[in-house]
């Protein structure tokens, strides 16, 4: 196929669901690891279609969801201190534990929303009495074009820019809920965003290890179901390999240039992830001769601490343990508008797709 719309053919879609059908003979429980793919399987309906015997985990791959509250608050202290903050739109509303980056410009912070971090480097030109921190927050994806803001800050011996990192790892992620007592996954939906970047490498000793199939998928309809029917193929087989569904995209090595420029600048180390706590190397830091840049380091904050909210479940649903609606919160005291978690507030939160798309699963 050529045309992006073509992945969202109805027909085609059909068929790899009456292949699934056919295929499956007993129960499997598959996760999709990213946030993109929960709200398409659950905006397109696909979940309703599946049959009975195929239950579909929603993951923690939404970065937004897993960012601790602790780096919420370290961004609300820097807009506090008069800095201005630069961060993606869909951080803006995510509950700190004092109050939300929109409600801290609310009260006179200078939060700039931007679409790159490039732009916040240009800020920081155009203001050099002002210091300026971009909130780098994602996955291995956004990692290339964070790691290059800092380059460019230090070609341009920018000495008012720097970064509040927060980027974690997908592999450590699924292998820390591999090791959970309570997991129940029989496969993996790998995110091919992410595999676009990092390649398939990292994936192929977790399948031998947990004896796990891990499907790297797309994110339209035909991706998803096509990549659900590979996954259980390879369960009722026996068999556990890494997969390419995403070729059309993902390569073997993923993108050498981008993850040349990211292992420049950052390292792996441990990151706390909201709701899970910390999983050892799952995620980067920056690397010695860049911690200039640092906005942890520079502003004093890394001392910040933060509870989790006692009414919010977001760790039991991004381990798959339980869904949106199994919250005694949910769409009550947590809805869009007044959220308690960042999964109902995110674009790719998996409360927020449940909220908005799944009136039918929720009330069957």
């Amino acid at each position: 196929m050529k045309y992006l719309n073509e992945y969202r053919n109805l027909e085609a879609t059909k068929g790899y669901l009456k292949l699934i059908a056919q295929t499956v003979t007993r129960p499997w429980q598959i996760m999709e690891i990213c946030g993109g793919q929960t709200h398409s399987l659950v905006r397109n309906g696909i979940l309703e279609l599946l049959p009975e015997e195929v239950q579909m985990i929603h993951g923690p791959g939404c970065p937004v969801c897993v960012t601790p509250l602790q780096l919420i608050d370290k961004a609300v202290e820097l807009l506090e201190q008069n800095v201005i903050v630069c961060s993606f739109g869909d951080m803006v509303r995510v509950p700190g534990s004092r109050k939300s980056l929109q409600e801290a410009k609310a009260s006179g912070g200078d939060l700039r929303i931007l679409y790159s971090p490039m732009e916040a480097v240009k800020i920081a030109r155009e203001n050099p009495d002002k210091e300026v921190v971009f909130f780098a927050v994602g996955f291995e994806t956004t990692a290339p074009a964070n790691a290059l803001s800092v380059l460019h800050a230090q070609k341009e011996g920018l000495t008012n820019y720097a970064i509040l990192v927060s980027h974690v790892l997908v592999p450590p992620a699924m292998e820390g809920i591999l090791e959970d007592k309570l997991c129940n996954i029989k496969a993996f939906l790998g995110a091919g965003h992410v595999c676009a970047i990092m390649g398939m490498k990292e994936y192929y000793p977790l399948a031998e290890k947990y004896k796990i199939p891990i499907v790297i998928t797309g994110f339209e309809p035909l991706d998803l179901v096509e990549g659900i029917y590979k996954s259980v193929k390879q369960l009722e087989e026996g068999r556990y390999e890494v997969e390419n569904q995403y070729a059309r995209v993902v390569k073997e090595t993923g993108n050498p240039e981008a993850k040349k420029v990211i292992n420049k600048v950052f390292e792996v180390g441990d990151r706390a992830w909201r709701g899970l706590g910390v999983i050892p190397k799952s995620g980067y830091v920056l690397k010695k001769a860049y911690q200039a840049y640092d906005a942890e380091i520079k502003f004093g904050i890394q001392a910040i601490t933060a509870p989790e909210n006692p009414d919010c479940i977001a760790g039991q649903i991004l381990k798959g343990i339980k869904k949106p609606h199994q919250c005694s919160e949910f769409g009550k005291a947590c809805t869009p508008a007044n959220p308690l978690g960042a999964p109902m507030v995110s674009s790719e939160g998996a409360c927020a797709a449940y909220y908005h798309y799944a009136n039918n699963l929720i009330s069957s």
